[in-house]
């Protein structure tokens, strides 16, 4: 028997990461795989039999278990970032949750014959959707920054303030569900102290923390080991009121002013991470498959009801008075899922109501294991092309995340926000983080490869990673991370080449070298360093036709390191290696050493005067020139009154030769017409002679011969 134990809780181990991994890989919550599993092991082929296999200590288990996921999430609810993170945001976790509150209420009580009571238990638990379901949806399907940054934040916002809703409502329940206990009075009791010891726990444990009563390395065990204290002492108080006590606790703690609280949430992640697998794989296998098959065609209702009417009218309800468009609003009503807080929250209060006898506390859990997976699965399938069909998923993600806020990265970073390129600085070390506030750079405090990290950052609209911190133990731990979030192509590193001497135990892998080329192979985080401490500026330049990528190495010389260049397409293109030639038309952005910086005035002073020089002799050849010019126009001038004299004269001999030819012509049709004339007259002459003697023949013909005769003596 301690055999089969000891081999079940090995089996739930390895079967945990398994599915850890799978939802990484399909780029799916991990929620999905880790119930398929449970219900497969339990269910499915009865392998897994959490009640058989830990007893009476399954309960304190599951509760123990749900308080540190509680606790958790409260830490991660800071009322002034809430605030900062637009009007939408507040809305949705306010009057949106209780919208849906409202509308899934009644259709648990109608459809599946709920009673009020554990109807409104059941309206509290689907309420929260959770970054574990949100962030990884995001990440596949990349809306618009502003939608993602809603979504993002609504899953960190609700998870805490949904559970604590949630058990809010389950206290009403189980007080006015015991017949012994007034209610009234219980659920006082309970209110009065939950928040009170919450918030007195809250404010002594952060007095420790800001007081460093605790050594660091056991800051975080004892944060543990005082909240699990707290929840057990609240709950021998009062009956479960543990989980109200440790929410309260974990918002005191996280909006206390001087408490560091980021190393206790890398902790709380990692464990959440362990608790959440293992439970998850639990609470699946403990489902009765009879009563999910059970819940019938009402179980469809209320999904119904959850999607299509409890989201879409929180959605646009919340909305009033922002600037968010009908497609943004159509997108943000399809994508809530639901997620671990309501799993775990369900499967412990169905138990504790089970023992007080409440009327249908067992169909609780099977109910909300169908939301989760009816959730998941439809919209993880159908998000990413709803959102393409809206026209509201991200363009070409050309924004930079930068491991590493050094001057030389704040610099950096601020040059490309002025271009409106995105840029989230991460660093671990505070002192850089709030030098990059100080210039209003967005940033990420802590470690950019943790859970955290991927709950909180926002990485729309980031496409690719710059690592270029001094932490040489962190920065291959970031490198592969981002590397399988955006391969290999998008991350990029500073040949920190002295981090790789020494014994073969301390050598680096190829394929992790072979990325540390960013800004050239032999660019180092010290040598950055060092030049920046020396002087070195970042500057744009405009690379054109009149300023080549020669001119620019002419005038800043070898010393020049050109980093990342802006094209006409407003694209990022990232400079590794050695480049001989850049494209016209670009925004370079380079790192200037002291003595590209004296070559730069050296060679501008050289410039400058090989520019006076070429000016004053282009002024004198313009003066020759124009000397030139007007004595040929002179000449020219000359030549064309010369011409023009030549033209006149030719013109007047010609105007003479044909006056003098007119007159000729004039002369001799004169003449023409006057013998014309003459001619003229003598046939009239003769005819009139003609006629004279005809006439005479007539009246005398015998003296026509001698008439004649005298005629013609007469012409003779």
């Amino acid at each position: 028997m301690v055999e089969h134990i000891t081999g079940m809780l090995a089996l739930i181990g390895v079967l945990s990461l398994l599915c850890q991994w799978a939802g990484w890989k399909l780029r799916l919550p991990a929620i999905l795989p880790l119930l398929l599993c449970g219900l497969l092991l339990g269910p499915g082929l009865n392998i897994l039999n959490p009640d058989e296999i830990f007893g009476d200590l399954l309960f304190p288990i599951i509760s123990l278990g749900v308080a540190v996921i509680l606790f958790e999430g409260a830490l991660t609810l800071n009322f002034k970032e809430i605030k900062d993170h637009s009007r939408m945001v507040t809305n949705l976790v306010t009057i949106g949750a209780i919208i849906t509150w409202a509308c899934i209420t009644p259709a648990a009580h109608y459809f599946m014959g709920f009673d009020w009571p554990v109807a409104f238990l059941f309206g509290a638990l689907v309420v929260v959707t959770g970054p574990t379901v949100i962030v990884p949806m995001l990440r596949t399907v990349q809306p618009k920054s502003n939608l993602s940054s809603i979504l993002r934040w609504e899953g960190i916002v609700i998870d805490p303030i949904g559970a604590l809703f949630a058990v809010l409502v389950y206290e009403y329940v189980a007080v006015t569900a015991d017949p012994t206990t007034h209610v009234l009075y219980a659920l006082g009791l309970t209110l009065v102290i939950g928040f009170s010891i919450g918030a007195a726990a809250g404010y002594f444990i952060g007095i420790a923390l800001r007081n460093n009563v605790f050594p660091h390395y056991l800051r975080n065990t004892a944060v543990l080991t005082i909240m699990l204290g707290v929840f057990v002492g609240s709950n021998l108080l009062q009956h479960e009121s543990g989980l109200l006590t440790v929410t309260v606790m974990g918002i005191w703690l996280a909006n206390m002013r001087g408490v560091d609280i980021a190393d206790i949430l890398e902790f709380k992640e990692t464990l959440t991470v362990l608790l959440i697998s293992a439970l998850f794989i639990l609470l699946a296998a403990r489902l009765d498959s009879n009563a999910m098959l059970g819940l019938g065609i009402g179980a469809f209702g209320v999904l119904f009801v959850v999607m299509l009417i409890a989201r879409p009218l929180s959605i646009w309800t919340s909305a009033l008075g922002t600037s968010l468009t009908s497609k943004d609003k159509w997108f943000l009503s399809w994508v809530a899922p639901r997620g671990i807080v309501a799993a775990a929250i369900s499967s412990l209060f169905a138990i504790k109501l089970e023992e007080l006898g409440v009327h249908g506390a067992s169909s609780i859990v099977p109910l909300v294991f169908f939301i989760i997976i009816g959730t998941v699965v439809i919209q993880s399938l159908t998000a990413g092309p709803w959102a393409k069909f809206l026209g509201v998923k991200e363009g070409s993600n050309q924004g930079l995340l930068i491991f590493g806020a050094s001057k030389f990265s704040r610099e950096l970073a601020s040059q490309l926000l002025a271009k409106n390129i995105k840029v989230i600085l991460a660093d671990s070390n505070w002192d850089s983080i709030r030098q990059a506030r100080m210039e209003n750079i967005p940033v990420y405090f802590g470690n950019p490869a943790s859970e955290h990290a991927a709950n909180f950052m926002d990485l729309s609209g980031i496409g690719r990673v710059l690592v270029m911190s001094p932490y040489r133990q962190l920065n291959p731990l970031v490198s592969f991370h981002f590397q399988d979030l955006y391969g290999t192509e998008k991350v990029f590193g500073l040949n920190n080449n002295e981090a790789n001497v020494g014994s073969g135990r301390h050598q680096l892998s190829e394929s992790y070298l072979k990325r540390l080329c960013l800004f050239g192979e032999n660019i180092s985080y010290a040598k950055i360093a060092s030049l920046m401490a020396k002087g070195a500026v970042l500057k744009v330049t405009n690379i054109t036709e009149n300023f080549s990528y020669e001119k620019f190495r002419q005038r800043y010389g070898e010393t020049a390191m050109p980093l990342v260049y802006i094209t006409k397409e407003a694209k990022l293109k990232i400079i590794t290696g050695e480049t001989d030639k850049l494209p016209v038309g670009i925004e370079l952005i380079s790192l200037l050493p002291q003595e590209a910086q004296e070559q730069a005035i050296l060679q501008r002073a050289l410039d400058e005067e090989a520019a006076r020089l070429a000016k004053i002799k282009a002024e004198e050849e313009a003066k020759a020139a124009a000397e030139a010019r007007a004595i040929r126009e002179a000449e020219e001038a000359e030549q064309r009154a010369i011409e023009k004299a030549r033209r006149k004269e030719e013109e007047l001999a010609k105007f003479e030769a044909e006056e003098k030819q007119r007159l000729l012509e004039e002369e001799q049709a004169a003449l023409i017409e006057e013998a014309r004339a003459e001619k003229e007259a003598e046939e009239i002459k003769a005819k009139l002679i003609q006629e004279s003697t005809q006439a005479a023949s007539d009246l005398a013909p015998e003296q026509s011969t001698d008439e004649e005769e005298k005629v013609k003596s007469d012409k003779q």
